[in-house]
């Protein structure tokens, strides 16, 4: 059922090599780079580079379901791409198919105006320019979306933007060009209809980038996680996506995709740490004896294991769903997902770090960088408790309508 296609099998053939040939040497090149930097947020010049020679090896886009703009892969199609990707912390960005670009480009192509795609979505595909998403504030509970206070307020031919962000990713980016920010733009009727999302060009008057915000001790350069600020920030009314009380819609839409995208991502980190957690055991001694050859490590080699492919079925049997139903009918998979993976990832990830010691909590080794974006990933796309609820809903419903029909 999940065999790739052959198509696929190439893609994935030339992507693996890319990865062997440029990535991962690259990493630590990188990691001195920032470590050095005056500025954090400058952008190494061997990422465009690395950019510039994917574009060329036609490893490009990868992520894009429309033909029109990518290569027009489904979800399924493109699981074992965007893990073998998810493996390195920098490699995504280098094949244009990084969070939160492929959310922001996938909602610009699906509701943009032809002037909307022409300004923003043609430069985010060629990897000229980067985005954010500005939906979390500091002041509100926003796991529950509703809650979100910042204002969007139609005056004349202009909407007005005032509120306060934070952990917006990407918006710390030089390249970072325009924000898609979700706000309240009503009071009336459905409390799902209340919220709006416009396009800000980040430079506008009355943006404000506060300071960058970090993830247990990461600040992710070059494009972090930062706070903004909203001062009555004007922009045309032309950039209002869709219509007003219509940002749920946009970002159910936008959610479906990216959540299968951060799980496969997710799954490439684990299957890394179990590589690297193989190698340290079979290379290292301890109490007289391979770490391979102790209990205890060989335990934690088989649990993790078991759990990425526990985990990776349950991503493709999701993917697989996604592209033929859609993600609000499986609604149910998409929140199971998000449980399952970033747990399993957290649990693996530690395995590894404990096997490797004080290096795997170190800068030479990808782990802790890794387990601190598995541990946001239980919070970025809604808490494990919001999705354990919609599991759970699901499941009462669907019990209580075979017995309404059984009893009718």
């Amino acid at each position: 059922m999940f065999d790739p296609s052959p198509r696929v099998e190439e893609l994935h053939r030339r992507l693996t090599a890319f990865m062997e040939a440029h990535v991962y040497p690259a990493e630590r090149e990188l990691g001195v780079f920032f470590e050095q930097a005056a500025n954090r947020r400058s952008v190494p010049p061997l990422v465009e580079e690395l950019k510039d020679s994917a574009r060329d090896e036609g490893l490009w886009n990868l992520w894009m379901p429309d033909p029109r703009y990518g290569p027009g892969l489904t979800n399924l199609e493109y699981a074992p791409l965007c893990e073998t990707m998810g493996r390195s912390l920098i490699a995504p960005e280098l094949f244009n198919c990084s969070f939160p670009d492929t959310g922001n480009m996938e909602v610009l192509a699906l509701f943009g105006t032809g002037e909307q795609k022409e300004r923003w979505l043609t430069p985010l595909l060629e990897g000229e320019i980067r985005s954010a998403f500005a939906m979390t504030e500091p002041d509100v509970a926003s796991s529950d979306p509703t809650n979100l206070r910042t204002t969007i307020r139609r005056e004349g031919d202009e909407y007005v933007i005032d509120g306060h962000k934070w952990y917006i990713t990407g918006a710390g980016d030089p390249r970072c060009k325009v924000l898609l920010v979700f706000g309240r733009s009503g009071e009336d009727g459905d409390r799902h209809r209340h919220h709006s999302i416009v396009l800000v060009p980040i430079e506008a008057p009355g943006v404000e980038v506060g300071r960058p915000m970090q993830v247990l001790g990461f600040d992710d350069p070059p494009a972090g996680h930062v706070e903004l600020a909203f001062h009555s920030v004007r922009v045309p009314a032309q950039n209002m996506l869709l219509g007003e009380g219509r940002g749920f819609e946009i970002a159910q839409a936008r959610l479906g995709p990216g959540r299968i995208h951060h799980c496969m991502r997710a799954i490439g980190m684990a299957e890394r740490a179990i590589e690297l957690m193989v190698e340290r055991a079979l290379s290292r001694e301890a109490f007289g004896q391979r770490l391979a050859d102790m209990g205890v490590v060989r335990e934690a080699i088989a649990d993790s294991r078991m759990e990425v492919d526990q985990a990776r079925l349950l991503t493709l049997v999701t993917a697989d769903a996604v592209d033929r139903v859609g993600g609000k009918a499986a609604r149910s998979q998409l929140a199971q997902l998000k449980v399952v993976v970033p747990n399993m990832g957290m649990r693996v990830l530690d395995r590894a770090i404990q096997v490797h010691g004080a290096a795997g909590l170190s800068q030479d080794l990808p782990l802790g960088a890794m387990y601190a974006g598995m541990r946001a990933l239980r919070l970025g796309d809604g808490p494990d408790e919001v999705h354990r609820e919609t599991v759970a809903r699901d499941e009462l419903r669907r019990r209580e309508r075979a017995n309404d029909r059984s009893n009718s």
